[in-house]
């Protein structure tokens, strides 16, 4: 079932970063130490995260990473669908082959809108949320 993964939860935890202190750039060091991260794995997470146009990064003095691309226009499921499967096998605790083979089992219905649910949610909710000031 689909919600999101370790490795997701990671990136975003990069990603929100670079939301909140947009468009100031900040060291794959910084990052790690703010969101308590090993610097290899944030390194490598920003590595994937520019692969894919996400992020950009400058070398040297005074480089580092920053958004490529307005925190509004990126949401999670942007992000988690670079580094885990976003679609869910059957959730049916009767087995793979229940539901869709007649009669679907009694949580069918519940566990579908719950997917549907927390797909809407990755979709629509966007990097910008993290540049609001807390209140």
């Amino acid at each position: 079932m689909f919600i999101y993964g370790k490795t997701s939860a990671n990136a975003i935890a990069v990603m929100s970063f670079l939301a909140a202190e947009s468009p100031r750039r900040a060291g794959s060091a910084e990052i790690a130490k703010v969101r308590g991260l090993s610097k290899a794995l944030t390194a490598k997470l920003l590595t994937q995260l520019a692969s894919a146009g996400l992020v950009t990064g400058q070398p040297g003095p005074g480089g580092g990473y920053t958004l490529s691309k307005s925190a509004s226009k990126i949401s999670l499921m942007d992000i988690a669908k670079l580094f885990e499967p976003t679609e869910s096998p059957s959730p049916c605790p009767f087995g793979r082959n229940w539901c869709g083979k007649g009669d679907p089992c009694p949580l069918h219905d519940k566990i579908s809108s719950m997917l549907e649910d927390n797909r809407r949610f990755m979709e629509k909710t966007r990097l910008s949320i993290f540049t609001m000031k807390p209140k």
